[in-house]
């Protein structure tokens, strides 16, 4: 649907940014199941894209979805260029800006929430971008952020930031008995104004931590400060706009983790980072992806005669690191001379990687031991498989362990995302269940080699691995319970009365909500 198209009241609307419907796999596969698995509940959508350019779905919409409403980080500006009383409503604005920075952000988000649906209707984007009002509080605030760096560069950073906030306090709100937002980041800002203007509660489920992920790809943003260097011979500090950038996303966190009654993550890791950037720990909660445990766990495994087998699952891209199972499997043949070492996953995302991953498999000789079966049916080669690799260089909670585990394939994995704890159990395990394999460094062949190998040769230990991992995904990842606590979740925060508070920071007035939900015995607060 185009933005600002009306959609009937949902029980919830799912806000998401650069996903689902129109990105296959990953969070967007989740959000689709989680749709289905709560029927006969009803959903709305707010898709955010970068721009207005048509998109199809990629997935075919479950029927108790009522509407997609997508909201453009950058569209055509619209609406009137001045309007009366601008310039006063333009200079509480900027200050309500200034002031979305540290603690103070939540209070800043607030006040521009509260300026701008005062004036819904005979305000847009351009007049918050394109107007001598707007000219006046891109100075000011450049004086007060920057005043050193490049006021051209500043120029261009504080309208891709300030673009994309804009359109998050202009977009039509669909109307829900609650608001479930995917990430931070400026889908964390709709849920956040949903629940300042509706009163109604609103809760962040994150995969992996947006703000992480930023401040990774800002690090390594050569455009931030070459494209000044190399075009105009500008001398800018190097950190000075890196810093804005991330200091705006930290902003955008820090209010949707005030606004939201609760805030939920895979796993425990993920906790540290929500913390360091404001989060309420009472608020937090652990909520790990579940795998459908019945289906995988009766698959049967291949007894008869055949190679000892090793799978990597996941696409040939640079993140997974498919040239360091390459390597590991040429260290492997060694003690294991017979191995076969399967890569299970599309190869066309990246033909240049791909190329360089066949190439090297040539270089070292393993055409008959390192085999590309591109993309299949896991369910069809679990039972053919002794040990699954994952060496990705980044990883929230890897489903694939998970489902190898309920079919009691043990696992060696780099030490990323959750694996860690999938594979060696939360240190509040109770009983201990053991090791579900082995965890090894980032990039290193003969560790990975090493861990695979010892599953491959010792029958006990690979025997106690498998029990472990297949009874730990049973009792704690199986996506019947999970779903049922989403179930729970969703029934709580439907059935609250309109206007609450969170703590104190005012949401539309009212009293304040009576506590969250009690810990469940599958995942719990930590």
């Amino acid at each position: 649907m185009s933005p600002g198209a009306t959609v009937p009241e949902a029980d919830v609307c799912l806000i998401l940014e650069g996903s689902y419907p129109y990105v296959a796999g990953g969070v967007s596969t989740w959000t689709h199941d989680l749709i289905k698995a709560q029927a006969p509940m009803t959903f709305s959508v707010v898709a955010l894209t970068a721009d207005e350019k048509p998109r199809e779905p990629r997935y075919e919409l479950p029927e108790n979805v009522l509407g997609v409403v997508d909201l453009p980080l950058r569209s055509r500006a619209g609406g009137p260029q001045r309007r009366l009383g601008a310039t006063r409503m333009m200079r509480e604005l900027t200050g309500a800006l200034i002031a979305m920075r540290g603690d103070t952000a939540p209070h800043g988000f607030r006040r521009a929430v509260e300026l701008v649906a005062r004036a819904r209707g005979s305000v847009g984007t351009q007049l918050l971008m394109n107007s001598p009002a707007a000219w006046e509080m891109i100075t000011a605030m450049y004086r007060e952020d920057a005043p050193e760096s490049s006021f051209l560069e500043y120029f261009w950073t504080w309208r891709a930031l300030f673009g994309g906030l804009f359109a998050t306090l202009l977009c039509e709100l669909p109307k829900a008995r609650a608001y479930h937002t995917i990430s931070t980041g400026y889908a964390g800002l709709v849920a956040a104004r949903a629940a300042l203007e509706t009163g109604r509660p609103a809760v962040l489920t994150e995969h992996g931590i947006y703000t992480n992920e930023r401040r990774i790809e800002i690090t390594m943003a050569e455009w931030l400060y070459d494209a000044a260097e190399s075009w105009y011979q500008i001398e800018t500090p190097r950190w000075d706009l890196r810093q804005l950038w991330m200091a705006a996303f930290q902003a955008y966190a820090r209010v949707c983790y005030e606004c939201c009654t609760e805030i939920t993550t895979l796993y425990g890791g993920n906790q540290i980072l929500q913390r360091a950037d404001g989060a309420p720990p009472e608020r937090m909660r652990i909520i790990p992806n579940g795998i459908d445990y019945d289906l995988y766990s009766a698959l049967a495994r291949d007894t008869g005669d055949r190679r000892p087998t090793v799978a990597l699952i996941g696409r040939v891209v640079p993140i997974k690191d498919i040239k360091t199972y390459i390597r590991a499997a040429d260290v492997l043949r060694r003690s294991v001379p017979d191995v076969l070492c399967w890569v299970m996953g599309p190869a066309d995302e990246d033909a240049e990687y791909a190329a360089e991953c066949f190439e090297l498999v040539r270089y070292l000789g393993l055409e008959e031991t390192v085999v590309f079966l591109g993309r299949v049916k896991i369910a069809d080669y679990l039972g053919k498989i002794d040990v699954l690799a994952l060496t990705s260089i980044s990883e929230a909670q890897p489903l694939v362990i998970l489902e190898a585990g309920a079919a009691g394939v043990p696992t060696v994995a780099t030490d990323v995302g959750a694996c860690r704890e999938m594979l060696e159990g939360h240190p509040d395990e109770r009983p201990a269940l053991g090791a579900g394999g082995e965890v090894v460094p980032l990039s290193s062949p003969n560790a990975a080699a090493a861990a695979m190998a010892r599953l491959l040769i010792d029958p006990d230990w690979w025997q106690r691995c498998s029990d472990a991992i297949r009874t730990r995904t049973e009792r704690y990842y199986n996506k019947r319970e999970i779903d049922r606590i989403y179930g729970d979740m969703y029934r709580d925060m439907i059935g609250r009365p309109d206007g609450f508070r969170v703590d104190g920071f005012r949401v539309n007035g009212g009293a304040a909500p009576s506590g969250g939900l009690a810990p469940v015995a599958a995942t719990g607060r930590r």
